[in-house]
């Protein structure tokens, strides 16, 4: 079950926390992958952590916010790896600000990186999907997209965006053997969060919403994200996975 031997993934916010291991548990499903970050980003770890599994590693640097990057650089990829089976739009940013220090330059950082810059890589890997009748198209939301957290209102709307997005794809990808779904974790300690997570407060605060008492693991994520690209899902569209502990449920 779950296995992916002989598909093609890409994943974006690839060098380090959940991108990271969400692109070797794929080739340990046997994918082969392409992974990507910003420019001037390392993916060396990345790298060395997939190719203990045999399969072809491919590294392209891309700034989702940069749309002509976006189509340039997903040719290349499929030049280099013929096809793109999976994508994994994973990343993202998350600046902290409560409502009144929201600046324009926080606003359009947001939603150019989490929310137009995923629909865009989806768009520009869509034609070949078509072409192959096959596709599997996962944005990595946030339980932010499924409830309010103080301080973050711009980043629940990007992730709240994002899961009525998958939606409307999936609707229409339908027809051509593509399913569209999001997964929203709750928190996991990553370069991200961990600041946050230091404060005492704030943590207990996380691990008294999340019913098991704990916080969730980058692996949970990834196990989701391969169980969503397996055949096993194949009815499975236009879907948010909370991978919450049950945040969300109360």
């Amino acid at each position: 079950m779950f296995s992916l031997d002989k598909r093609v993934a890409l994943v974006t916010g690839a060098a380090t926390g959940i991108g990271q291991i969400i692109a070797v548990h794929l080739c340990m499903a046997g994918t082969d992958i392409a992974i990507s970050d910003k420019p001037g980003v390392s993916m060396k770890l990345t790298e060395r952590l997939c190719r203990p599994y045999g399969r072809k590693v491919f590294k392209v640097e891309i700034d989702i916010r940069d749309i002509s990057q976006i189509r340039s650089c997903i040719k290349r990829i499929e030049k280099e790896m013929d096809h793109i089976d999976i994508l994994v739009n994973n990343a993202g940013i998350n600046k902290y600000a409560p409502i009144r220090d929201v600046t324009l330059k926080n606003w359009d950082n947001h939603f150019n990186t989490n929310v137009r810059g995923g629909f865009f890589c989806a768009q520009a890997v869509l034609g070949k999907m078509i072409e192959r009748q096959y596709g599997r198209i996962i944005f990595i939301s946030s339980q932010s997209g499924l409830i309010g957290i103080p301080g973050q209102a711009v980043y629940c709307g990007t992730k709240g965006a994002l899961v009525n997005m998958v939606r409307s794809m999936g609707v229409e990808c339908a027809k051509y053997n593509i399913t569209v779904n999001s997964i929203a974790p709750t928190f996991i300690e990553t370069n991200f969060t961990r600041k946050r997570l230091k404060n005492k407060e704030f943590l207990a605060f996380v691990k008294g919403k999340i019913p098991c008492g704990k916080l969730a693991e980058r692996e949970d994520v990834a196990n989701a994200v391969v169980y969503l690209a397996s055949e096993e899902a194949k009815m499975v569209n236009c879907h948010t996975l909370a991978v919450d502990g049950g945040w969300s449920a109360w």
